[in-house]
């Protein structure tokens, strides 16, 4: 790893005391990192990764490197980074920070001038020849960045223009060939989220030699320790149930989202890739570049290699473009769509908790300024982290609807980070402050979790009235099963910044099979008019509706393993994607059908078992059959079966048999839940549950409901007990609020209950939320 760069500018016809000497330095390529964090999410705006300070209101460690300096003198400084909040000419600048020479600051502060980023000057130094240190020092905990250092005795340097600087880079950086040759690839796959982790595994197992490109350090993306968002969607269901086990093999069981960055299995992750002998994994890869042939076929991707600023090129036969944001298609000229306005946003979640003594927080002026009653109160987690419970900022800390999806990106996630923290300024120090004494803020994510940008268009563009509709196509494969999952500004929290509302809503839509899950056509994984691109994941060929099912992760992993499936037909043929529909569809419906731990050596051997593989087994039913793997009853993915009714003591009633009335949805995504999920319904239409019961023997019973605690859900839910004789007792219900128990029953308390019939009924009536009604227990005392 090159921690340094040097371009010396000598002409030898010059004596050596007319020398000159320029040093540039990247901040991503420091020796020691510190407690500065690598950012590489905003390369193509800010054009390079950086160093981000996101120390939650305390300063991290110093990043040190070292320099050579041929000659001492007097060196001009300059710092390119930005005051990052000067955007919204917020007061005072929290991303303050120092350089320090040989453990020395100099005497300018910087992050403290510019809304965009720009060569902040130091004014003179003087350096020593030989080795030279140097070190950023943060001051205030509070997301400094800083891109890179230039330092020149060159009194005729001048920097260049903002369209220059790229060419400046790769001229300062002095790399003897501008670019390094990966190789060549049956299949390059850029993105390491759930889709391009399913995707390079899946053509592997097929003999592919595959390349996998990550800009960060971890797989999983959206599902990572870095963003927190559990894994969604149901697997191992539908036409072709042996999709998703691949996917099974790395998925996540995360109890809360966020939750502890273990429960993500990064390391799994990354383990199930590297044990593919055929599949190359390349981290801290930034894609940047495509190049296409005359028929616009991609030829190869170049990538910038993060931490040393090198440019690397992948070539290949085929390419999936795993980014999310479609960045390889837009890149290649792929046909593609965004939603004008009203688009999904991005979040960037948090959590805090109670320590045991009394801790400090600071003024933020420059966030957003709060109070507690301009966002949601945050939840109580339903595990723990270090042994203690944790209060969560879940994914509704979302923001960005009207914003460019792709070129305001850095100023979307740095808003996020003014509201979080101004969130927990109005805890720390609002109305509420003596509550929040011993509050300690613990994580925030600085990687954010995008929901939705560019559509990449394919043969077929998937909509909503398809899925609903249950529109049959030939080439239906990937099971889609969460609701059609749409957020909007929540309007309770818009008020105060209208422009740019920072708390969403989700609006669920019936008509999604969520048992056996909708099959999305193969013709939505590949390009319309790129011949050798597929996609897997969010950028998809689907509209802006469509896209909330089919965006969860699960669901985009089966995506990978599907196309993994007919990068192999395409290179066993020596065809298109788009020919593998119309010429080899049976051939890949055949590997629909096989167990996903099936492998093969070469392109025309046979596949086989490999009995070495991580074991797909605990997904699958007791009926497994051990020497194909093939499920005989697949099971719904961990995490989304149920509690059995059979295992509950007392009398039971479950929402399947309840009788319901107005319109209700299904959902799976709340866990833990009874039977086969629960169901939920808004405030705007009438709506009740009726759960009828029979006491066999007359006592006092404690009555129970069940339901997951949520931000959407209303907290005066109607809840009727109804008692053979008696006049009924209403009751209203905080749905907000979860328990601690393990099957999700919350007692309402002990009532005499004579035998005969009786009844709980659950209603919106005069309801602010979303009402959830899953199972009633009653326990004999």
């Amino acid at each position: 790893m090159r921690a340094f760069f040097l371009a010396l500018l000598t002409c030898a016809a010059l004596p050596a005391v007319g020398r000159s000497e320029t040093i540039f330095v990247e901040a991503e390529s420091f020796e020691n990192m510190g407690g500065w964090s690598l950012d590489t999410a905003f390369t193509q705006i800010v054009g390079s990764p950086y160093l981000l300070a996101h120390g939650l209101g305390q300063p991290v460690a110093d990043a040190t490197t070292k320099i050579k300096v041929a000659e001492a003198g007097k060196y001009r400084l300059w710092v390119r980074t930005k005051d990052w909040v000067a955007h919204w000419k917020a007061p005072g600048t929290p991303g303050r920070f120092q350089l320090l020479i040989n453990g020395k600051p100099v005497a300018t502060e910087f992050g403290t001038q510019g809304a965009d980023w720009n060569w902040h000057s130091g004014g003179e130094v003087e350096l020593p020849a030989g080795e030279v240190s140097l070190a950023l020092h943060d001051l205030t905990g509070f997301d400094g960045r800083c891109d890179a250092i230039l330092l020149t005795s060159d009194p005729k340097f001048t920097l260049p223009a903002p369209a220059e600087l790229a060419a400046a880079r790769r001229a300062w950086l002095g790399f003897e060939t501008p670019v390094d040759d990966a190789g060549e690839f049956d299949l390059v796959v850029v993105g390491g989220g759930y889709a391009g982790v399913a995707t390079a595994v899946s053509a592997a197992r097929q003999s592919l030699n595959v390349a996998l490109v990550q800009d960060r350090f971890v797989l999983g993306g959206n599902g990572s320790s870095e963003v927190r968002v559990w894994a969604q969607g149901g697997t191992l269901r539908g036409k072709y149930p042996h999709l998703g086990e691949i996917v099974e093999e790395f998925a996540d069981h995360a109890p809360d989202s966020p939750a502890a960055g273990t429960e993500f299995l990064d390391e799994r992750k990354e383990k199930l890739v590297r044990r593919e002998k055929t599949a190359s994994l390349f981290f801290g890869h930034f894609a940047m570049k495509a190049a296409t042939d005359k028929d616009g076929k991609i030829t190869s991707v170049t990538a910038l290699e993060v931490r040393t600023g090198r440019e690397r090129v992948f070539r290949g036969k085929l390419f999936c473009d795993c980014t999310g944001h479609g960045v390889i298609g837009e890149l290649a000229g792929a046909k593609y769509n965004i939603e004008p306005k009203g688009r999904m946003g991005m979040s960037n979640m948090w959590y805090w908790q109670n320590d045991d003594t009394d801790q400090a927080w600071p003024e933020t002026p420059w966030a957003l300024a709060l109070e507690t009653t301009d966002f949601p109160k945050n939840p109580r987690s339903r595990s723990q982290i270090d042994g203690k419970p944790f209060m969560k900022g879940e994914w509704f800390w979302e923001s960005g609807f009207d914003k460019d999806s792709i070129k305001d990106l850095e100023l979307i996630r740095d808003w996020n980070l003014r509201a979080v923290f101004g969130a927990f300024t109005a805890l720390k120090h609002g109305k509420e402050k003596d509550l929040h004494t011993k509050s300690a803020l613990k994580w925030v994510a600085f990687v954010g979790g995008p929901r939705e940008s560019r559509l990449l268009e394919g043969d077929v563009v998937l909509t909503r009235n398809d899925i609903v509709s249950q529109r049959e196509f030939p080439d239906g494969c990937v099971p889609t099963t969460w609701d059609i999952d749409l957020h909007y500004p929540k309007e309770q929290f818009a008020k105060k910044y209208p422009d740019n509302p920072f708390i969403s809503r989700a609006e669920f839509g019936a008509g999604v099979d969520r048992k056996n899950g909708y099959p999305v056509p193969y013709r939505c994984f590949y390009s319309k008019n790129v011949p050798n691109l597929f996609m897997a994941g969010r950028c998809i060929s689907v509209n802006h509706e469509a896209l909330g099912t089919v965006r969860v992760m699960r669901t985009c992993g089966m995506m990978g393993e599907v196309v993994g499936k007919a990068a192999y037909l395409c290179t066993l043929h020596n065809t298109s994607p788009r020919n593998v529909y119309d010429s080899y569809l049976p051939d890949l419906i055949d590997l629909f059908k096989q167990p996903g731990a099936m492998r093969r050596d070469t392109l025309s051997g046979d596949l086989y078992r490999d009995t070495n593989s991580i074991a797909v087994e605990p997904y699958l039913s007791k009926g497994t059959d051990k020497v194909t793997g093939v499920p005989n009853q697949p099971k719904p993915a961990a995490g989304t079966s149920g509690v059995a009714v059979k295992s509950l003591a007392g009398i039971v009633a479950d929402d399947t048999s309840a009788k319901m009335t107005g319109k209700w949805a299904g959902g799976t995504g709340l866990s833990p839940y009874i039977a086969e999920g629960y169901r939920y319904a808004n405030a705007t239409e009438p709506a009740e549950a009726r759960f009828e019961l029979t006491v066999a023997e007359a006592g006092k019973y404690e009555v129970k409901l069940a339901w997951v605690g949520h931000e959407n859900r209303s907290t005066r839910t109607s809840c009727t007990i109804e008692r053979e004789g008696q006049k009924p007792l209403k009751l209203r219900l905080n749905q907000q609020e979860s328990t601690t128990e393990p099957n999700g029953f919350h007692s309402l308390g002990l009532f005499e209950f004579p035998a005969g019939k009786a009844a709980i009924v659950i209603s919106n009536e005069g309801a602010d939320g979303f009402i959830h009604a899953d199972a009633v227990q009653l326990l004999k005392k």
